[in-house]
């Protein structure tokens, strides 16, 4: 599908762009071009991998002049840009409005300008019954995404959506926050223990849009059906793992977070089409008759749950462990650990 094609990756620096290249760099793909505003990231991706496939284009979703000079002859668009940091958004809530929303419709006016085949947007479980500023500016990015397919015309620019949970050992997620703070032989603190949270690979989300984009529609968002572990049996993974005799120390949600997390609404369950491994939601296309919202309805909707990180799959401590040491970060640090003698320094030191 990509061969001798070109791919534009925007916030192509952050975990899932460099997910992306490594499952790309090798095959026929013609050129993938990755799209941020932060040089020094771009910098260290460029030593990294050395390949003349991969351009680097300095920009901010915000800015639409500096998408349309990066979306030249693009064939194709993974949309990962965003504020991602629920805390932060709390407290700048218009910042991640100017690069979650408008930024967003910035990337599908772009595509559009450029007759960019297809769009993928990567959305997330926090927008779904939002409770926080990131959630609600992911769920108008939603919104505007659909929006857009609504009214594209045949033969434009297909746009779709992908909605996923935390992303195990991703850049600013809790596991990378766990190890550092065995290594430094401190406490693990934990939110809230009963926390439950979706448990998904990099490698998974990967797999997420690349099916997206091979089986969308219009206004579709696909949604993988992933299985989820509390807090608490999280960082007890992580400890057995580790050898640590670190204790673990509740310190109560922070701003703007949920006891759970939701990647399916009871409304889009209802209409939600089952492909085995993920879920389709279809585009809803009725049209601005409102007489129809009065007069239609669908009783279905009373009696059907969502689908949430408490009503999935669970996971317990000892699955979690399998599910972490199929992770190459994990690997990684339990080598330097080993190296370095960490584990039995620290317990030692602990006891």
């Amino acid at each position: 599908m990509f061969k001798d094609k070109i791919l534009l990756i925007t916030g192509g620096t952050g975990s899932f762009g460099n997910a992306v290249l490594e499952r790309f760099i090798n095959t026929g793909i013609k050129e993938i071009r990755v799209f941020s505003r932060d040089e020094k990231k771009q910098d260290d991706m460029r030593r990294v991998i050395k390949s003349d496939k991969v351009k680097y284009y300095i920009g901010d979703v915000r800015d639409l002049d500096s998408l349309d000079y990066a979306m030249k002859g693009v064939n194709y668009v993974f949309h990962a840009a965003a504020l991602k940091q629920v805390p932060s958004c709390e407290f700048y809530p218009m910042e991640a409005v100017k690069t979650n929303v408008n930024g967003s419709d910035n990337v599908f006016k772009s595509a559009l300008n450029n007759n960019v085949e297809n769009v993928i947007l990567l959305s997330t479980d926090k927008a779904v019954y939002p409770v926080n500023a990131m959630g609600i500016s992911k769920a108008m990015a939603e919104k505007a995404m659909i929006a857009r397919a609504r009214t594209a015309a045949e033969g434009e620019t297909v746009f779709c959506g992908t909605r996923y949970g935390n992303v195990m050992a991703s850049r600013g997620s809790v596991i990378p926050l766990f190890v550092d703070l065995m290594r430094e032989g401190k406490d693990l603190t934990v939110t809230d223990p009963n926390m439950t949270r979706y448990m998904m690979s990099l490698e998974e989300s990967v797999d997420l849009v690349l099916y997206a984009f091979e089986h969308g529609q219009q206004g579709d968002i696909f949604v993988q059906k992933a299985p989820a572990c509390t807090v608490l049996e999280l960082a007890t993974a992580l400890k057995e793992l580790f050898n640590s005799k670190v204790g673990i120390k509740v310190i109560g949600a922070r701003h703007g977070e949920k006891a759970y997390e939701t990647l399916l609404t009871k409304e889009e369950f209802v209409k939600a089409e089952d492909r085995g491994n993920y879920f389709r939601i279809p585009s809803d296309n009725r049209g601005l008759n409102y007489a129809k919202y009065f007069t239609e309805g669908n009783e279905e909707i009373t009696y059907q749950e969502e689908y949430n990180s408490d009503n999935t799959n669970r996971v317990n401590v000892e699955q979690v462990k399998e599910m972490l040491l199929k992770l190459s970060y994990i690997q990684e640090e339990l080598a330097k650990f080993n190296k370095d003698g960490l584990m039995e320094v620290q317990a030692d030191k602990l006891v």
